[in-house]
């Protein structure tokens, strides 16, 4: 039964009751019959004139009502993007206010949905882009060695190095996705400690001594005399700041210099900077270029980019410390990462309830 239908029923139903009564009343009361006449016609007209204002007022009541319903229909064929008019009345404006939002908040589930399926689509090819090139390499060396063509010690030594590149290069890119996915489980905690964040960048400049002297590049660093510890995993948040000099040091010119920064910004966070002088980063890149295996290099050549795993996983080891991560672009040439974390003050209570964490060294 339709909710008119409804509605109209129960206003004969009332209407009807009260006639009968008043009928009653009328005939009882022992009435001359002119005047009882004109009070059935009296009765009955405002009986009519009652019907009448009944399907008025409810009338905006149903058409809220059908608007809902045409709503609830449209989301149902999967379109997301109808808004409902508000009403004049209190229950049904609430009912269509909470309706548009929830529209809202499932056009946003539906969106970030269709991104995710896109990324996870991305994400397979480029796995499957940088699995099968190494194992590609490995597969042909590998035949070259056991059908015996390589006769020369000199070759032969370099096919068993390549291999071993290979191998090495697969096993990188595996220990990544594995740290990634580690880094993404829910629930994980670390294992935090008072440390200098001065001392934890001179240990990563010594960690890649040999790649800053391959390419002889220039480390200008810039801190305070003090600068105030703060509350981290060590080893993981070194593992982010080597993942940021490394990515520096790819993309720097040789005999170039890469600047680091220390500061305490406008919120008492210290931030850590560092600058190269790279290509630097296209503007439309930008806001990707933390997301997983996104290469600015579409080509993915491996000798201009490395896996596109580091800065994913810097990310998620910072957002684990409360503290944020970004890039810009410089103004004359390259680009700067930067991070930001809280200073052991600011974490209070923290540092007696430390949390615990199997940590996987790299």
């Amino acid at each position: 039964m339709k909710i008119r239908t409804q509605l109209l029923l129960a206003n004969i139903a009332s209407i009807g009751v009260i006639v009968a009564f008043l009928i009653f009343s009328y005939i009882n009361m022992v009435l001359p019959p002119n005047i009882f006449n004109l009070l059935v016609i009296i009765t009955l007209i405002a009986t009519a004139i009652s019907f009448l204002v009944h399907l008025y007022l409810t009338k905006p009541i149903l058409k809220s009502i059908l608007d809902i319903s045409a709503g609830a229909k449209k989301i149902h064929e999967g379109d997301f993007n109808g808004q409902i008019k508000g009403s004049n009345i209190i229950e049904l404006n609430t009912m269509a206010v909470n309706f548009n939002e929830m529209n809202e908040q499932l056009l946003k589930s539906f969106e970030n949905l269709t991104k995710s399926e896109a990324s996870r689509k991305q994400l397979v090819a480029n796995i499957s882009h940088d699995l099968r090139t190494p194992i590609a390499s490995i597969k042909a060396f590998s035949e070259a060695l056991e059908d015996g063509v390589i006769e020369d010690k000199e070759t032969f030594h370099q096919y068993l190095r390549t291999l071993g590149l290979e191998t090495q290069r697969l096993s990188n890119l595996i220990d990544e996705l594995f740290e990634l996915s580690h880094l993404d489980a829910a629930g994980i905690t670390l294992e935090k400690q008072q440390y200098h964040l001065d001392q934890l960048l001179l240990e990563t400049l010594q960690n890649q001594l040999f790649q800053i002297e391959e390419k002889n590049l220039e480390i200008d660093v810039d801190l305070p005399e003090q600068l105030e510890p703060v509350f981290i995993s060590p080893s993981k948040m070194k593992q982010a700041i080597i993942n940021l000099l490394e990515n520096a040091i790819r993309y720097s010119p040789l005999n170039g210099t890469i600047k680091i920064i220390g500061r305490k910004d406008k919120n008492g966070y210290i931030k850590i900077s560092m600058m190269d002088e790279g290509q630097g980063i296209p503007e439309e890149d930008i806001p990707y270029v933390f997301e997983r295996l996104y290469r600015v290099e579409k080509s993915r050549n491996r000798e201009t980019g490395g896996s596109g795993l580091g800065l994913a996983i810097a990310k998620s080891i910072i957002n684990l410390h409360d503290g944020e991560i970004g890039v810009e672009r410089n103004d004359s040439e390259g680009c700067t990462f930067w991070f930001t974390l809280p200073k052991d003050d600011k974490l209070g209570g923290r540092k007696s309830d430390k949390k615990m964490e199997k940590e996987n060294p790299r």
